[in-house]
């Protein structure tokens, strides 16, 4: 009995062993992570500078000269609105006026002639002050029925319509300045050793399928002590008709090789 059981044992023995071998082979390490160095970094084409045009007054828009997506220049009347009944208004505060500055001229007279009473007098002053303060108030609102733009650029998005009554604070039109395309991207910290601001490098957008020269503006204020990153913020370098904002691509950027 006991020599049909030992070639069984041999067996289970040697099979143990080779168990415990395999065991005792060190588990293959698992492959380094990319360093940041080796991914791809991405940009996207923003403006320079945009704004969110809105009414300051409550009133129907006459004109929207400029289309979307149309240029202009600064200066230009973006917002029209229809202020008939403001300058009827600001015509009303200038004969009133008129008036004020007719009675104290006359007052002031009599003062002289001490047929007139001191207080009389004064208050006929304040209110021809009060009817010059009604006038500059009514011009105020006048020069808020054109908008103008603040700086040369292009209509992003219309908000609103020809025709269309708004109420103050209601958003009109989003505009951009794209005399100057920039890119934010995040690139690793240690680059600080060799990266400055003006150094120039690639970016390959993907809506052209080109390549276009750039340069660094502004280095960020702080690492990110987690990921061990900062950001960059950059400006295509040149004037290209066929970039505009909201494009994106990679950015061709690498460390110096020694």
């Amino acid at each position: 009995m006991l020599s049909h059981r030992l070639p069984a044992l041999g067996a289970t023995l040697l099979g143990l062993a080779a168990g415990a071998s395999l065991a005792a082979e060190p588990l293959p390490a698992s492959a380094p992570a990319p360093a940041l160095e080796q991914r791809e970094i991405r940009a996207q084409l923003s403006p320079r500078r945009y704004a969110t045009l809105a009414a300051e007054i409550g009133a129907r828009i006459s004109r929207l000269p400029v289309p979307e997506g149309g240029a202009f220049k600064q200066g230009q009347t973006l917002i029209q609105f229809d202020c008939t009944l403001q300058q009827a208004q600001i015509g009303k505060a200038r004969a009133a006026l008129a008036a004020a500055e007719k009675v104290w001229q006359a007052n002031r007279r009599l003062a002289e002639l001490d047929s007139v009473g001191r207080l009389e007098l004064e208050t006929s002053e304040a209110e021809m002050h009060k009817a010059r303060a009604e006038v500059a108030a009514g011009n105020a609102i006048l020069d808020k029925c054109r908008v103008a733009a603040p700086y040369a650029g292009r209509i992003a998005e219309q908000r609103a319509r020809e025709q269309q009554y708004v109420q103050p604070g209601q958003a009109l039109l989003d505009i951009i300045d794209d005399s100057a395309l920039e890119l934010e991207f995040i690139v690793p910290s240690r680059w600080l050793a060799w990266l400055k601001a003006g150094a120039g490098f690639e970016v390959r957008i993907d809506e052209t399928g080109r390549t276009y020269p750039a340069r660094v503006q502004r280095i960020g204020a702080r690492v990110d002590p987690v990921s061990q990153s900062i950001k960059l913020n950059a400006v295509i370098d040149g004037r290209f008709p066929e970039l505009v904002a909201g494009m994106s691509g990679q950015v061709l950027m690498a460390p110096p090789v020694r």
